[in-house]
Protein backbone atom coordinates (compact mmCIF):
# COMPACT_ATOMS: atom_id res chain seq x y z
CA UNK A 1 0.00 0.00 0.00
CA UNK A 2 2.78 2.83 0.45
CA UNK A 3 4.15 1.72 -2.33
CA UNK A 4 0.96 2.21 -4.15
CA UNK A 5 0.92 5.76 -2.26
CA UNK A 6 4.60 6.70 -3.06
CA UNK A 7 3.52 5.90 -6.97
CA UNK A 8 0.75 7.76 -7.22
CA UNK A 9 2.55 10.84 -5.76
CA UNK A 10 5.30 10.85 -8.19
CA UNK A 11 2.67 10.30 -11.12
CA UNK A 12 2.09 14.04 -10.22
CA UNK A 13 5.73 15.18 -10.50
CA UNK A 14 5.42 17.06 -7.41
CA UNK A 15 8.19 19.08 -7.31
CA UNK A 16 6.75 20.27 -10.86
CA UNK A 17 3.19 20.58 -9.55
CA UNK A 18 3.63 22.67 -6.83
CA UNK A 19 6.28 24.57 -9.21
CA UNK A 20 3.54 25.31 -11.47
CA UNK A 21 1.50 26.33 -8.80
CA UNK A 22 3.84 28.90 -7.39
CA UNK A 23 4.41 30.07 -10.95
CA UNK A 24 0.19 31.06 -10.87
CA UNK A 25 0.73 33.12 -7.58
CA UNK A 26 3.83 34.48 -9.37
CA UNK A 27 1.39 35.76 -12.68
CA UNK A 28 -1.10 37.44 -10.21
CA UNK A 29 1.37 39.17 -7.94
CA UNK A 30 2.98 40.63 -11.06
CA UNK A 31 -0.67 41.69 -12.47
CA UNK A 32 -1.66 43.56 -9.38
CA UNK A 33 0.95 43.53 -6.53
CA UNK A 34 -0.19 43.75 -3.25
CA UNK A 35 -4.21 43.60 -4.07
CA UNK A 36 -4.75 39.71 -4.50
CA UNK A 37 -7.80 38.78 -4.02
CA UNK A 38 -7.18 35.69 -1.64
CA UNK A 39 -10.26 33.58 -2.68
CA UNK A 40 -9.47 33.98 -6.21
CA UNK A 41 -5.42 33.42 -6.13
CA UNK A 42 -6.12 30.16 -3.60
CA UNK A 43 -8.46 28.63 -5.95
CA UNK A 44 -5.88 29.55 -9.09
CA UNK A 45 -2.97 28.07 -6.99
CA UNK A 46 -4.44 24.56 -6.15
CA UNK A 47 -5.86 24.52 -9.62
CA UNK A 48 -3.04 24.49 -11.25
CA UNK A 49 -1.27 22.35 -8.76
CA UNK A 50 -4.28 19.18 -9.93
CA UNK A 51 -4.10 20.54 -13.18
CA UNK A 52 -0.41 19.56 -13.64
CA UNK A 53 -0.04 16.40 -11.58
CA UNK A 54 -3.27 15.60 -13.65
CA UNK A 55 -1.39 16.17 -16.87
CA UNK A 56 1.62 14.58 -15.45
CA UNK A 57 -0.41 11.14 -14.54
CA UNK A 58 -2.15 11.14 -17.78
CA UNK A 59 1.27 11.86 -19.59
CA UNK A 60 2.67 8.57 -17.83
CA UNK A 61 -0.27 6.59 -18.87
CA UNK A 62 -0.05 7.28 -22.18
CA UNK A 63 4.48 6.67 -22.37
CA UNK A 64 3.97 3.72 -20.64
CA UNK A 65 5.88 1.54 -22.78
CA UNK A 66 8.25 4.32 -23.86
CA UNK A 67 9.16 4.45 -20.22
CA UNK A 68 10.10 1.13 -19.94
CA UNK A 69 12.82 2.17 -21.88
CA UNK A 70 13.75 5.98 -21.30
CA UNK A 71 12.36 5.85 -17.45
CA UNK A 72 12.08 2.47 -16.22
CA UNK A 73 11.65 3.35 -12.69
CA UNK A 74 8.73 5.32 -13.31
CA UNK A 75 5.28 4.45 -11.19
CA UNK A 76 4.28 2.46 -13.96
CA UNK A 77 6.93 0.86 -15.36
CA UNK A 78 8.17 -0.80 -12.12
CA UNK A 79 5.05 -1.74 -11.00
CA UNK A 80 3.94 0.40 -8.05
CA UNK A 81 0.60 1.30 -9.84
CA UNK A 82 -1.21 -0.05 -12.62
CA UNK A 83 -1.81 1.63 -16.03
CA UNK A 84 -5.91 1.53 -14.83
CA UNK A 85 -4.84 3.18 -11.34
CA UNK A 86 -2.84 5.77 -12.68
CA UNK A 87 -5.91 6.92 -15.24
CA UNK A 88 -8.54 6.90 -12.37
CA UNK A 89 -6.01 8.79 -10.29
CA UNK A 90 -5.53 11.43 -13.17
CA UNK A 91 -9.72 11.98 -13.96
CA UNK A 92 -9.66 12.65 -10.09
CA UNK A 93 -7.00 15.15 -10.39
CA UNK A 94 -8.58 16.90 -13.43
CA UNK A 95 -12.26 16.93 -11.34
CA UNK A 96 -10.69 18.70 -8.85
CA UNK A 97 -9.07 21.34 -10.48
CA UNK A 98 -12.37 21.87 -12.83
CA UNK A 99 -14.30 22.52 -9.60
CA UNK A 100 -12.00 25.07 -7.78
CA UNK A 101 -11.61 26.77 -11.19
CA UNK A 102 -15.69 27.23 -11.80
CA UNK A 103 -16.25 27.55 -8.00
CA UNK A 104 -14.25 30.87 -7.44
CA UNK A 105 -12.30 32.09 -11.14
CA UNK A 106 -13.85 34.81 -13.19
CA UNK A 107 -14.25 33.76 -16.95
CA UNK A 108 -11.09 34.60 -18.66
CA UNK A 109 -9.26 32.26 -15.95
CA UNK A 110 -11.65 29.37 -16.78
CA UNK A 111 -10.93 29.73 -20.49
CA UNK A 112 -7.42 29.40 -20.34
CA UNK A 113 -8.24 26.55 -17.89
CA UNK A 114 -10.62 24.44 -20.18
CA UNK A 115 -8.42 24.97 -23.26
CA UNK A 116 -5.23 24.03 -20.95
CA UNK A 117 -6.98 20.55 -19.71
CA UNK A 118 -7.91 19.86 -23.06
CA UNK A 119 -4.09 20.13 -24.47
CA UNK A 120 -3.19 18.01 -20.79
CA UNK A 121 -5.35 15.35 -22.34
CA UNK A 122 -4.45 15.08 -25.90
CA UNK A 123 -1.05 16.17 -25.58
CA UNK A 124 0.80 12.75 -25.90
CA UNK A 125 -1.96 10.94 -28.09
CA UNK A 126 -2.09 13.49 -30.45
CA UNK A 127 0.37 15.93 -30.29
CA UNK A 128 3.77 14.74 -28.88
CA UNK A 129 4.77 12.99 -31.38
CA UNK A 130 4.79 15.47 -34.48
CA UNK A 131 7.44 17.67 -34.88
CA UNK A 132 7.50 21.19 -32.91
CA UNK A 133 4.23 20.59 -32.24
CA UNK A 134 3.93 19.11 -29.04
CA UNK A 135 7.00 21.02 -27.65
CA UNK A 136 4.98 24.40 -28.64
CA UNK A 137 1.82 23.04 -26.97
CA UNK A 138 3.86 22.48 -23.51
CA UNK A 139 5.55 25.68 -24.34
CA UNK A 140 2.63 27.46 -24.30
CA UNK A 141 1.05 25.23 -21.19
CA UNK A 142 3.90 26.55 -18.91
CA UNK A 143 4.07 29.69 -19.84
CA UNK A 144 0.08 29.86 -19.57
CA UNK A 145 0.47 29.46 -15.59
CA UNK A 146 1.71 33.48 -15.57
CA UNK A 147 -1.61 34.16 -17.56
CA UNK A 148 -3.84 32.15 -15.38
CA UNK A 149 -2.49 34.01 -12.50
CA UNK A 150 -3.31 37.39 -13.69
CA UNK A 151 -6.40 36.30 -15.42
CA UNK A 152 -7.58 34.97 -11.81
CA UNK A 153 -7.57 38.45 -10.43
CA UNK A 154 -8.95 39.87 -13.68
CA UNK A 155 -5.45 41.74 -14.81
CA UNK A 156 -4.27 39.74 -17.66
CA UNK A 157 -2.33 42.12 -19.95
CA UNK A 158 0.52 42.98 -17.23
CA UNK A 159 1.67 38.93 -17.83
CA UNK A 160 1.33 39.07 -21.34
CA UNK A 161 5.59 39.44 -21.79
CA UNK A 162 5.90 36.83 -19.17
CA UNK A 163 4.07 34.51 -20.67
CA UNK A 164 5.85 34.97 -24.19
CA UNK A 165 9.61 34.83 -21.95
CA UNK A 166 8.37 31.52 -20.57
CA UNK A 167 7.16 30.10 -23.78
CA UNK A 168 10.05 30.65 -25.33
CA UNK A 169 12.63 29.64 -22.63
CA UNK A 170 10.15 26.06 -22.65
CA UNK A 171 10.25 25.15 -26.03
CA UNK A 172 13.68 25.25 -25.51
CA UNK A 173 13.71 23.03 -22.75
CA UNK A 174 11.34 20.16 -24.33
CA UNK A 175 13.32 20.37 -27.45
CA UNK A 176 16.55 19.79 -25.57
CA UNK A 177 14.66 17.39 -23.32
CA UNK A 178 13.25 15.69 -26.65
CA UNK A 179 17.14 15.47 -27.54
CA UNK A 180 18.17 13.36 -24.08
CA UNK A 181 14.74 11.13 -25.04
CA UNK A 182 14.89 10.53 -28.95
CA UNK A 183 16.47 6.38 -28.22
CA UNK A 184 13.14 6.06 -26.37
CA UNK A 185 11.32 8.16 -28.54
CA UNK A 186 12.49 6.20 -32.49
CA UNK A 187 11.46 2.53 -30.24
CA UNK A 188 7.79 3.90 -30.03
CA UNK A 189 7.86 4.98 -33.85
CA UNK A 190 7.30 9.30 -32.37
CA UNK A 191 8.50 11.67 -34.65
CA UNK A 192 9.73 14.37 -32.52
CA UNK A 193 11.81 17.04 -33.80
CA UNK A 194 15.52 15.67 -32.73
CA UNK A 195 14.15 12.55 -35.29
CA UNK A 196 12.76 14.41 -38.14
CA UNK A 197 15.64 16.99 -38.80
CA UNK A 198 18.90 15.84 -36.66
CA UNK A 199 20.13 16.50 -33.25
CA UNK A 200 22.29 18.91 -33.99
CA UNK A 201 20.00 21.57 -35.47
CA UNK A 202 17.33 20.94 -33.05
CA UNK A 203 19.69 22.06 -30.23
CA UNK A 204 20.59 24.62 -32.51
CA UNK A 205 17.51 25.50 -32.32
CA UNK A 206 16.95 25.49 -28.83
CA UNK A 207 20.20 27.44 -28.06
CA UNK A 208 18.86 30.47 -30.77
CA UNK A 209 15.39 30.36 -29.14
CA UNK A 210 17.19 31.23 -25.39
CA UNK A 211 19.62 33.71 -27.84
CA UNK A 212 15.99 35.03 -28.27
CA UNK A 213 14.17 35.13 -24.80
CA UNK A 214 17.68 36.76 -23.39
CA UNK A 215 17.79 39.82 -26.02
CA UNK A 216 14.00 39.69 -25.42
CA UNK A 217 13.84 40.15 -21.72
CA UNK A 218 15.03 44.16 -20.76
CA UNK A 219 11.35 44.68 -22.65
CA UNK A 220 9.57 45.29 -19.41
CA UNK A 221 12.29 47.45 -18.35
CA UNK A 222 12.37 49.53 -22.23
CA UNK A 223 8.68 49.64 -21.58
CA UNK A 224 8.82 50.89 -17.86
CA UNK A 225 7.09 48.59 -16.39
CA UNK A 226 9.65 47.71 -14.30
CA UNK A 227 12.40 49.60 -12.53
CA UNK A 228 16.71 49.08 -12.78
CA UNK A 229 15.95 46.57 -10.24
CA UNK A 230 14.46 44.01 -12.64
CA UNK A 231 16.80 44.23 -14.75
CA UNK A 232 19.54 43.71 -12.17
CA UNK A 233 17.68 40.41 -11.49
CA UNK A 234 16.83 39.34 -14.38
CA UNK A 235 20.94 39.32 -15.66
CA UNK A 236 21.72 36.23 -13.62
CA UNK A 237 18.61 34.32 -15.39
CA UNK A 238 19.98 35.19 -18.79
CA UNK A 239 23.09 34.07 -17.56
CA UNK A 240 22.13 30.42 -16.51
CA UNK A 241 19.97 29.80 -19.35
CA UNK A 242 22.26 30.71 -22.21
CA UNK A 243 25.01 28.41 -20.48
CA UNK A 244 22.14 26.19 -20.47
CA UNK A 245 22.04 25.97 -24.17
CA UNK A 246 25.46 25.80 -24.65
CA UNK A 247 25.59 22.68 -21.90
CA UNK A 248 23.13 21.20 -23.48
CA UNK A 249 25.19 20.39 -27.04
CA UNK A 250 27.69 18.12 -24.73
CA UNK A 251 24.67 16.90 -22.20
CA UNK A 252 21.45 17.50 -23.07
CA UNK A 253 20.39 15.92 -19.90
CA UNK A 254 22.24 18.27 -17.99
CA UNK A 255 21.56 21.54 -20.39
CA UNK A 256 17.51 20.79 -19.48
CA UNK A 257 17.65 20.56 -15.87
CA UNK A 258 20.02 23.60 -15.61
CA UNK A 259 17.92 25.64 -18.05
CA UNK A 260 14.67 25.13 -15.38
CA UNK A 261 16.88 26.92 -12.46
CA UNK A 262 17.48 29.49 -15.14
CA UNK A 263 13.80 30.13 -16.13
CA UNK A 264 13.13 30.32 -11.95
CA UNK A 265 15.43 33.13 -11.84
CA UNK A 266 13.70 34.69 -14.71
CA UNK A 267 10.31 34.09 -13.03
CA UNK A 268 12.01 35.59 -9.67
CA UNK A 269 13.33 38.61 -11.14
CA UNK A 270 9.42 39.90 -12.28
CA UNK A 271 8.67 39.11 -8.70
CA UNK A 272 11.61 41.83 -7.79
CA UNK A 273 10.53 44.34 -10.68
CA UNK A 274 6.97 44.49 -9.38
CA UNK A 275 7.75 44.66 -5.73
CA UNK A 276 10.27 47.32 -6.63
CA UNK A 277 7.97 49.08 -8.70
CA UNK A 278 5.41 49.32 -5.45
CA UNK A 279 8.09 50.60 -2.73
Amino acid sequence: MMERVRGLVELTRPINAVAASVLTFIGAFVAVGWSLQTPQVVAAVVATGFATGAGNAINDYFDREIDRINAPDRPIPRGAVSPRGALVFSVGLFLAAVAFTLALLPLPAIAIAVFNLLALVTYTELFKGLPGVGNALVAYLGGSTFLFGGAAVGAIEPTVVLFLLAALSTLAREIIKDVEDVAGDREEGLNTLPIAVGEGQSLGLAAALLVVAALASPVPYLLGTFGVAYLVAVVPADLVMLYAGYEGFGDPTAGQSHLKYGMFLAAAAFVVGRAAALV
